[in-house]
């Protein structure tokens, strides 16, 4: 973590200059925060996230093996969905038009990145680590987000919203799925739940394209592989 504190507060320093003194950023500058954001995001633990954990102050309860085995996974399978929505917004970022959408995606990104952070806490708790497959949903969703930002706000901002909608509802399916002792992971599910639903609802009021049904439908076949695979990897 230490070898990436210099690239990270030159990347502070960026977002700074972008949204307090207006300057735009060269593609250099440009290139270095998505390589930054890649680094601290899949090669190092994520670290201490700007806002507390909502678990912070519960008591963790004495789960079965199964059931330990079980919140696990699923927080392992979240954990890659923080890291495929870094990539995203990072991705879509990098490419948006409107400074008012860029910044909109930066935000966003700010608060999944302790989404991420509070799940890898949980999964230190759980005596698991996250799916080692991370550069590989790091790397597709960067290049998904990027490629959709590049045919324009209104469709990168649809793919934001689409995505967000698809999100809520499988944190719904783990809320049903962990065990109800599980206090603590319910707890961090339940905040992303609903800051995810926030997030596509931003997207909308931005003015979020509506995706045609056959990239709903690759966008869940896509999601369904990759929860099936960081559940266990």
């Amino acid at each position: 973590m230490q070898k990436g504190c210099g690239v990270y507060r030159q990347v502070e320093a960026f977002r700074y200059n972008r949204t307090v003194n207006n300057r735009e950023l060269s593609p250099v500058d440009r290139l270095l925060a998505s390589a930054n954001n890649a680094l601290r995001t899949v090669a190092t633990p994520a670290g201490r996230p700007a806002r507390d954990n909502p678990a912070e102050t519960l008591a963790d309860a004495r789960l079965t093996p199964a059931q330990k085995s079980h919140a696990a996974g699923l927080m392992r399978v979240n954990h890659a969905g923080e890291i495929a929505a870094q990539a995203l917004y990072q991705g879509h970022a990098t490419v948006a038009r409107d400074k008012t959408v860029e910044q909109q995606m930066q935000r966003a990104a700010d608060e999944e990145f302790d989404h991420l952070a509070w799940c890898e806490q949980r999964l230190e708790e759980l005596g698991e680590s996250p799916s080692r497959l991370a550069p590989v949903w790091y790397a597709g969703a960067f290049a998904i987000g990027a490629a959709s930002g590049i045919l324009g706000d209104k469709w990168s901002l649809g793919f934001i919203a689409e995505t967000e909608r698809q999100v809520c509802a499988h944190l719904d399916s783990h809320l049903h799925g962990l065990p109800e002792e599980d206090a603590k992971s319910r707890a961090i599910v339940k905040t992303m739940r609903d800051e995810e639903q926030e997030h596509g609802e931003n997207a909308i009021n931005a003015g979020a394209a509506e995706l045609p049904e056959p990239v709903k439908k690759l966008m869940r076949l896509t999601a369904k592989v990759m929860t099936s695979t960081a559940y266990r990897v």
